[in-house]
Order: C-alpha cells, then structure tokens, then sequence
C-alpha cells in the first residue's frame, strides 16, 4: 500500500537518525587519526585523470562503492546518481536513460529518435534504440556519469551526457580471483538468488587472462490474477464521419484468463560472462581483446494494472522477453615518441524476441471506436454482414505483439594524444559506426481472422511491421588544452560528423483491410529485394545530415585543492526516417549548455565537495508519439530551456564513517511549441524537479573482522509524463516518493558477509506509468511501474 509522503519522509529520518546514533558517537570518541578519502581515476576526457583535476560534471561510482551498496545492473547505480534519470515501462533492457531533464517524452519506438544519452562500456558504444543493455555489474572498476553535452569527444546520442562502464582489466602481476553467493526474498514476492565470481591468470610474464560469470534469478512480485473481459461488439451507426454513435447491442464476446494465472510472474533469469586477454607485446604497446554476452529471459509486466489493484494485473495472453547480446572488443594502446595512440573496434549483436499481451487496444477500439465488427473470422454469411464493418462473425479482438529485434552495431575509434604533463595538450582522432537493426512485429488474433483481410504469409495477423533501419556516423574530433599559467588553463574542442539513417521495409495491414500498408506498396517504384516474409515494400527512404559540434572551457586552479571552471558544450542527436511515409523526415535537434562548476577538497582531503550550475537551451526538439493507427510518428516540436543545479558530497567524517550526499535540482519549460495541444511554459517531462541521495557507512573493528553498518536514502520528486495538455490531464502525474535501504555484515581478509534490506519501508514508490496505446484511446487502463519491494537478503563472498 501507499504510504504519504510525510510518512515516508518521518520514516527515512528515523532511519538516518538512528544509524547515526549508534555510529557516530562511538567514531567520535575514538577519532585519533586523520581519515582521507581515496583518489577517484577516470578516463571521462579520454585519458587517465583524477577525478578532481577533470574540468566537466563528473559523478563516479567506484567497484569498491559498488560492491557495498550491492549495485548489479542500471536501475542500482542510476539510485545512487542524482544527474540520471530514467523512463522505466516494459522491464529489463528497456530502460531509457536521460541527463539533466533532456526529455521530452518519446515512447521509445523501434523506429523513434536515437537516445539522448550515450552508453559506453569501456572505449566502445553499447547505446540502442529502445533500451539499453541491461548489463550485470560484477568485477566492474567504475561507473562514470558525464553530464551535459559530449558531443566533440563522444558524438551523437551524448546530446545530454554519457554513461561509461569500465571493467577490470587483465593484470600480468598476479593471481586473483572472487566469488560472490546471494539469496534473498520479496515481500508477497518470490525467492532469488544470484552466483558470480571471476578470475585473473598470468600467462606469462606479459600476458594475462581475466574471465568473469554470472548467474542470477530475480523474483517476481507482480500477480497476473483470474479475471475475465468481455468485449461488446460496437459499431459506428453515424453516417457522419465526424460523429461517433455507437450501437453497443449486437454481441458480446467474452475471454478468460485462466491458462496463464500466476503468482510473481515477473520474475528474470540472466546468465554470463566476460573473457579478456591482456598482452602487454613491451613497455610501449598492450593490446585487450574482449568478448562479452549475456542471456536474460523476463516474463510478466513489471507494473501494477490500476483498474486490478496493488501488483496485480490481469493480462489475457503470455507475456516474456528473451534478450541476448554479445559483443566483440578489440583496445590497443601504444606510444610513438611521446604520443599517446589509441584504437579501439567493436561488434555488438543483440537479439531480442518478445511475445507481449496488446488486449487493451482491442477493447478500447471496439468499444469506443466502434470497431467491432472490423475484427471478424470466415463465416458466410456472418453476423456482421450488411452492418458497418466487414462481413463475417466477430472474433476475440484481443491481439498479442510477436517481436524479433536484431541489432548489428559496428564501431571503429581512432585517437592521437599528445603527453599529459605538457603545456598544451592535444587530442584528435576519428570515429566511424554503422548500426542495422532488423525490426519484426506482427499483431495477431488468438482466434481465426479473416483470410482476406489478413497481412499475407502470416496468419491471424492484422499488422505487420518488417523493416531495416540503418544509422552511420563518421566524425573527426579533436581538443586543445593550453595552460595559460600554472593556475588557468583554457580548452577548446570540436567534432566535424555525417550522419545517415534509412528506413525500408513494409508496416500495415493486408490489402483488404486498410489504407495502410499492402495498399502503399505501389509508392514504392522499383520494388527492392524482400527482408524477410513481408508481402511487398511500401517503404524506403534516406537522410543525411552534416554538421559541426564546439566545446570551450576555461579552468581556475585556486589552490591544489580547490578548482572553478566555465563551460559552454554543444551536443545533438541525429534526424532520421518517419516509417509513415507521408510524413517529413525528422531533423536533428542540438542541445547548447552553459555551465559553472567547481571540484574542491578540504580538510586536508577529508571532505570533497563537488557541483555545477548550468542552462541548457535546447532547439528543435525530437518527439515521438502515437499518431494515426497507433503509429509511432516523430517530428521536431519545438524549443526548451533547462536550468539546474548539481552536487555531490563526500565526507570522511570520523576513521570509521563516511558519509556522501548528492542532489540535482531542475527546472524546465517549453519556450516554443510546433505540435498541437502543447503550451509555452509546461514542463520537461520524464525527470523530476529535485532528486537526492544520501549514504552513511560505519566502519568497526570486531575481533578478527572488520564490521559495518550503511543506510542510504534516496528520493525522487514529481514528474509528469506528456508535454501534450489532453495526454497529460488523462494519465497524470508520478508523485515524489523515497526509498531507503540498510545493510550491515563484516569483512575479513579473505572473506565477507552482509544482511541487507532495499527498499526498508516498503514503499510502492512510482518509477513511470504507460497505457498499451494511445492514452487518448487507452486512458482508462492504466500501468503504474513501481520499485522492487522490500528485499531481504544475505550475501556472501570470497576473495583469492
């Protein structure tokens, strides 16, 4: 159940309260040293730097942070990271990341905009178009968040920043390995457990080799329980076009769901591994290459249906998402005279194959549309002959969605830098990448649909989606960095880039059913060789793009501890193909950022104490939506402007305790509106005006071991969902909500052990909510997507 804010808030005080209670008084009395925090590496402007003396918005997790909050896979560290935000709606891997309120909505379509935000893991992209890969976090080094534009040095789909994964490399100077075993429980949920471990050999003195695996089963917590719909046969009796009469009387058909009733049944199962070789070929030259993969099958919905009640649905047809991936990674790095040479290639496939209950939409469009007698079987005469329709008898209009993803990305970098400790630093380089995706979705009738009016060559279906999208980016990059004095340094960078998207294929209807589809196909003049099954092509359409992106930062060196620095970046996401046709394409949209920001340390290295200040006009923004049919269509829609601030705390406050807070606060709003029902001044949606994270973590000696406790809290402030008035009047807003987690266990010299709690209170906190099409239509069925509830657990580890 839900809980109001004030509770939660009383709650999540209490347990700060309480923590610090019994932690920090003990600390207190014995603080007989001088605690300082750890140095923080990161390749954010790609070359090795500390964290301190990076003049951008950098916030970073390390492996050992990682490990202690428990963090495994995106949703885990975007928790913990204020300047990200995400839109969660249909489970694993279709998480959608974006950066300081860069958000405009978009549904996350096959054949939508690129991300706004880019994911990288280690010197390679991983960014795809519906979600990103949700990849299992173990034997991770860090996580690195750039917020605000990295167009020059990461290119297109870091418009609002970029995610970067980087894993550990082999090591030539020894043998280490580690396990780590867990089991936990949810409230009303299932069990899970998970297993990992890794291992790094020498293979000589120059060589090594690090192989990593996993295996987890994540419980389910949302019910599909018993329930039955019943689907009145209306039909539109207006002869007026405009006017919608419907006659309600004429049938009914009625459909259960008994044959997949279940408890938990969202629950994932994922599986892996990483294998890297490091050769170290002399002191110059060291070359990894790298394969990784990964299986994750999910089944169920991860949100609560809200016309059922608190994680329960009642879904008519299986519902389950396979997604697997590997990728293939090749780094060499080297040095000639004093320059520093990069190259860095990659190959990322990934399939994705889907099966997803889309009842909703045949209900609504039957019974408020009037469409009931165009979802129709074989008989003849029919019930429906002579009635506004078609002829036959009316059939179950509840369809599921069959989906076949297949990705193809390969990706080619090529760096120069010059020496690191220089007055004037350069680094230049190119980029190459080429992306094909393969998209298959066809909606389809459990019962006998008319032959005539279904999508040749796939039966009982009533749209076919076959298509290829390909997306190329080649770019040339560059930046300098000139010490002007020991104290001020100035940077400039820029990216020249070409970009390509095209989009051929076949969407629609069969011939006897629709405008849309077979019917489209004679636009199409020559008819290119077929993908697949499709019956013909009615789509094939290119757009390139050329353009230059810029960067200047000017850096302040107060002392060695304390740094202020002034930015303007540029960053922007490439425009592409509508898949309807008639439309226009889509232009690029560009992101132009502003910022102010300091990296301090004090107290001799005790406390560090980061933020920014920044604004951001964005022009020409990408938005994707529902249009008509269903169809997914995407057009610039306008101008907005972004204000924020960012922060981040880290305080070694006694030998034992350490304590970090961060926060972001934003405030958006539209400046100029190009698609109806928008109006000047509404809000980003997606991202919440102020998000906060706080942790404590309480270090003892206990006997042999090393003891502690930790509680974190984090909170997520309002968010609304559309831009549009009458979408966002019909599905609301997503409420603020807090979450806190607490853990406590001891660590040896070889061995750990923790209990941890996630999600102590239980809080049924709202991370997004959808409807199966569009809300104008499906309003009245709506899925709200809620945190995990509570997790208890324990876990356990070794080190070698």
């Amino acid at each position: 159940m839900r809980n109001t804010l004030k509770f939660r808030t009383w709650n999540v005080a209490l347990l700060a309260t309480t923590m610090l209670s019994g932690g920090v008084s003990p600390a207190l009395a014995q603080d007989d040293s001088d605690p300082t925090l750890d140095e923080i590496v990161v390749t954010a402007q790609k070359r090795e730097e500390n964290l301190q003396d990076v003049p951008v918005s950098v916030q970073a997790i390390g492996g050992e942070r990682l490990q202690q909050l428990g963090i495994t896979d995106f949703a885990g560290y975007a928790e913990h990271l204020p300047t990200l935000s995400y839109s969660p709606s249909y489970g694993p891997g279709y998480n959608r990341p974006f950066m300081r309120g860069v958000a405009s909505g978009e549904n996350g379509n096959h054949s939508g905009s690129m991300p706004s935000v880019g994911t990288y893991l280690d010197e390679q992209p991983i960014t795809t178009i519906t979600g990103n890969l949700d990849l299992h976090l173990y034997d991770v080094s860090r996580v690195e968040v750039l917020a605000g534009p990295q167009g020059t040095l990461y290119g297109a789909s870091s418009q609002a920043g970029t995610v970067r994964i980087i894993t550990n490399k082999p090591d030539p100077s020894g043998f280490s390995a580690a396990y780590d075993v867990e089991a936990n429980t949810i409230t009303d949920g299932d069990w899970g457990q998970s297993a990992e471990g890794y291992f790094n050999a020498p293979l000589g003195d120059r060589t090594a080799l690090r192989v990593v695996g996993w295996v987890e089963h994540t419980g389910g917590y949302i019910d599909n329980v018993a329930g039955s719909r019943t689907y009145p046969t209306c039909v539109d009796v207006d002869p007026d076009p405009d006017i919608i009469t419907l006659d309600c009387s004429l049938a009914d058909t009625t459909d259960t769901n008994a044959d997949v009733v279940e408890d938990d049944y969202n629950s994932v199962d994922t599986h892996g591994a990483r294998v890297a070789l490091g050769i170290d070929l002399n002191e110059s030259w060291t070359v990894t290459p790298q394969i990784m993969g990964q299986h994750q099958e999910s089944n169920g919905v991860f949100a609560e249906q809200r016309s059922i009640g608190p994680r329960q649905v009642t879904h008519f047809f299986p519902e389950w998402n396979k997604d697997s991936w590997v990728q293939a990674a090749l780094t060499v790095e080297g040095r000639i005279s004093d320059l520093d040479l990069t190259f860095a290639a990659s190959n990322l496939s990934r399939d994705v194959d889907s099966n997803a209950d889309y009842a909703d939409y045949g209900f609504f469009y039957d019974s408020l549309l009037g469409y009931g007698c165009y979802f129709v079987d074989n008989a003849t005469p029919g019930f429906c002959d002579g009635v506004a329709g078609l002829p036959g008898d009316p059939i179950n209009p509840g369809q599921q969605v069959e989906g076949r993803d297949h990705y193809d990305r390969d990706t080619y970098e090529f760096r120069v830098a010059s020496p690191g400790d220089s007055s004037l630093r350069v680094i230049a380089g190119m980029f190459y990448q080429l992306s094909k995706h393969r998209i298959h979705q066809r909606y389809y009738f459990s019962e006998n649909f008319r032959d005539e009016y279904e999508v040749p060559g796939h039966p009982d279906t009533i749209w076919l989606t076959e298509q290829l999208r390909t997306d190329e980016e080649r770019a040339l990059f560059g930046e300098v960095s000139y010490d002007f004095s020991e104290d001020l340094t100035g940077t400039f960078g820029v990216r020249l880039f070409k970009t390509e998207n095209s989009l051929r294929g076949f969407f629609g209807y069969g011939a006897g059913f629709g405008s849309t589809g077979e019917a489209q196909c004679a636009l199409v003049v020559p008819q290119p060789a077929p993908l697949a099954n499709e019956p013909c092509t009615n789509l094939d359409k290119t757009t390139a793009e050329t353009g230059a992106l810029y960067r200047w930062n000017l850096e302040w060196r107060i002392d060695e501890d304390r740094m202020l620095y002034a930015t303007r970046s540029e960053g922007f996401r490439p425009g592409g193909i509508n898949r309807r046709g008639t439309l226009p394409p889509y232009e690029a949209d560009f992101l132009t950022n502003y910022e102010i920001g300091w990296k301090t340390e004090w107290g001799n290295g005790r406390l560090r104490w980061n933020g920014a200040a920044f604004f951001e006009t964005w022009k020409d923004f990408q938005f994707a939506y529902l249009g008509l049919n269903g169809l997914t269509q995407i057009q610039n829609a306008g101008d907005a402007d972004i204000r924020g601030l960012e922060t981040d705390l880290t305080w070694a406050a006694t030998d034992g305790l350490t304590l970090t807070a961060a926060g972001t606060w934003i405030d958006s709003e539209l400046t100029s509106a190009s698609i109806p029902d928008t109006v000047v001044g509404t809000q980003l949606p997606t991202s919440p005006d102020l998000k906060l994270d706080f942790d404590a973590r309480y270090e003892f000696p206990f006997r042999d071991w090393t003891g502690f406790i930790q509680g974190n809290t984090s909170y997520i402030g309002e968010r609304s969902i559309d831009i549009r008035q009458t979408d966002s009047g019909l599905i609301g807003t997503l409420d603020s909500y807090w979450v806190a987690d607490a853990a406590l266990g001891l660590v040896g010299d070889s061995y750990r052990i923790s209990l941890f709690v996630d999600n102590l209170f239980d809080d049924d906190g709202l991370t997004g909510r959808y409807t199966e099409c569009a809300t104008t239509t499906c309003f009245g069925e709506q899925y709200d997507v809620i945190v995990r509830p509570r997790t208890i657990g324990i876990r356990f580890g070794q080190e070698f």
